[in-house]
């Protein structure tokens, strides 16, 4: 088939989970087109060479931890004309090829998916954040995240409404709401997947500067632990904390051999983490429903902690005894992408039937 990928560019773990699926469907001989911004776009240029284009995407403004509705707001208004430039002239090259196109596979990404209505074509959603719209959630939300829920929930059902079908990825598995949903395991990169995990003395946190600016001052009041930063993209060493520089491998290899993880709430690291069978404390950020209901899964399914701040107490609370937490990790099961790559085949399947 001739598929067109959107990708959004907000963050990378949009990207990197695109990554492995459209890997997989050139493995399969199909032909793919790569619409993505920002990050994701060079992450995936570099990878996909030839096969990627570039739009110009939504992106959100931080204040302190939280979210900022009027900075994203006038963020996006003061880009716009430049954006919707760009992005008419991306239209217009791919309309001179739509013809070539069978399928449109969107990651929550809107460009791909008003190419698909416009030219009548099949839109397949793969992405975890439908999770919020398309089920019904499990855990109790409390009453000061009922208005960040709302909010969420109403961006999750105006993106990629009347898709042929839903592909969810997620490590819990709430009740369906909806048709045309199915629930996957989260994508797992190759690199993920290889590792043997071992229980190391270290936890690995992952937290930017921008999140955490007192971080290290914290870790250092708990000494008997030994912490391995990154997010800072510094090499330093203080004391029972080491600050880590980028590196995918060496990242990689910290987490494989963690006794814990500690991060925020995004969906990328936790299912990696969870995947190794790794304890997690969860800190999410502010006014981001998304990452709350991680978080609360997390704490739920009784893979580790969810706390609101990051606290030597929190903390210890969250190391003091992590058996539990490793107990229940021992009975999470799955068998790389291979559940999600058979229920792909099959939406592929059906939409050359429905042609």
């Amino acid at each position: 088939m001739n598929i067109l990928y959107g990708v959004p560019g907000e963050g990378l773990g949009h990207a990197t989970r695109s990554k492995v699926i459209i890997g997989y469907l050139l493995a399969q001989g199909h032909d793919v087109q790569v619409v993505s911004s920002s990050r994701a776009y060079k992450l995936l240029a570099d990878n996909f060479p030839g096969r990627v284009r570039e739009i110009k995407g939504f992106h959100l403004a931080y204040k302190e931890l939280t979210v900022s509705k009027s900075r994203t707001a006038a963020l996006t208004l003061r880009a716009a004309p430049d954006n919707l430039q760009l992005n008419f002239r991306r239209y217009r090259d791919l309309l001179a090829t739509c013809c070539r196109f069978d399928l449109v596979i969107s990651d929550f990404e809107s460009f791909s998916y008003f190419f698909a209505k416009a030219q009548r074509l099949p839109v397949v959603s793969i992405d975890n954040m439908q999770i919020i719209s398309r089920t019904q959630l499990d855990v109790a939300i409390p009453r000061e995240e009922r208005g960040n829920f709302e909010l969420a929930r109403s961006i999750v059902r105006a993106k990629l409404p009347r898709s042929q079908h839903y592909l969810i990825t997620t490590f819990f598995r709430p009740p369906l709401a909806k048709p045309d949903t199915t629930l996957v395991p989260p994508i797992v990169r190759p690199e993920i997947i290889a590792q043997t995990p071992t229980r190391g003395q270290h936890v690995l946190v992952y937290q930017s500067s921008t999140n955490q600016r007192d971080l290290v001052a914290l870790l250092q009041q708990l000494p008997q632990q030994e912490f391995r930063v990154y997010g800072f993209n510094r090499d330093e060493e203080h004391g029972n904390v080491l600050l880590r520089p980028f590196s995918e491998a060496g990242f990689i290899a910290d987490l494989a051999s963690a006794r814990a993880v500690v991060t925020n709430g995004g969906f990328s690291l936790i299912s990696e983490a969870i995947y190794l069978r790794k304890p997690v404390c969860a800190i999410p950020i502010p006014a981001q429903f998304e990452q709350w209901l991680n978080a609360a899964e997390v704490e739920k399914l009784g893979y580790g902690r969810n706390f609101s701040a990051l606290t030597p107490d929190n903390l210890k609370a969250f190391l003091y005894d992590l058996a539990p937490f490793e107990q229940a990790l021992s009975k999470y099961q799955q068998e790389g992408n291979e559940e999600l790559f058979q229920a792909l085949d099959a939406e592929l399947v059906r939409a050359m039937s429905d042609q």
